[in-house]
């Protein structure tokens, strides 16, 4: 993808009207023909970071897990705050993920918002066989979500992009001397040094870095 598409998907997530749910995740569905957008927003709130520093890895395929993954041969971890957040989403938006209308849906998050869109994309892989190939989501300034390996993990996270902002502090949590890291591919745009690193995680530090890229040349 061209560096100008990632700038507008940034700014249609950091500008997009959310929906609040208990438990403090915030969403967005935007429908575009047959095409779904599903957007994350970052952190707001107390609660966002209550559960963003909640670094327990919990499974996604146990008895409490979010159904279908109850009876799930293919068991793997992840960052249970943000686990947390995505299954008081998940009934909100469920119907619309598997609507067999839309042919394509496209995930964007940003910071907070970026792990859910990880963990939605999984989701759509996992359910919506008939749109694999036809799932891509793009994760801004994602932290760590996934602890250890995941069985199939290439195929479960493919079309994902971590984009990062070089620098960025939110990118390197948690730690991954904790057994946590990322998936998916990443794309590193902005320049070494430019930014503090909590400056680097900032959205307007974002736009800058993706216009310059867009200025420069297409996405190495």
């Amino acid at each position: 993808m061209r560096a100008d598409g990632l700038l507008a998907l940034f700014e249609l997530c950091v500008n997009a009207d959310y929906v609040t749910v208990d438990g403090g995740g915030s969403f967005c569905l935007k429908r575009d023909g047959e095409r779904l957008f599903v957007l994350f927003e970052k952190s707001d709130g107390l609660e966002d970071w209550e559960n963003n520093l909640d670094f327990a890895a919990r499974s996604h395929s146990t008895s409490d897990a979010v159904a279908p993954y109850r009876d799930m041969s293919e068991v793997w971890y992840c960052h249970g705050g943000f686990l947390r957040v995505w299954r008081s989403i998940l009934p909100y938006i469920e119907g619309a993920l598997l609507d067999l209308d839309f042919r394509e849906i496209i995930c964007v998050g940003y910071s907070h918002g970026a792990a859910l869109s990880l963990l939605c994309h999984e989701y759509l892989w996992y359910n919506r066989h008939d749109l694999r190939g036809r799932i891509f989501s793009f994760a801004f300034g994602c932290p760590r979500v996934i602890y250890g390996r995941v069985p199939r993990e290439r195929e479960r996270w493919s079309g994902f992009y971590v984009i990062r902002n070089l620098d960025d502090l939110v990118t390197h949590l948690p730690p991954s001397i904790l057994g946590f890291r990322h998936v998916g591919e990443m794309l590193e745009i902005g320049e070494v040094g430019r930014w503090s690193r909590i400056d680097a995680h900032r959205a307007e530090n974002y736009v800058l870095s993706l216009r310059s890229l867009a200025q420069s040349s297409h996405i190495p």
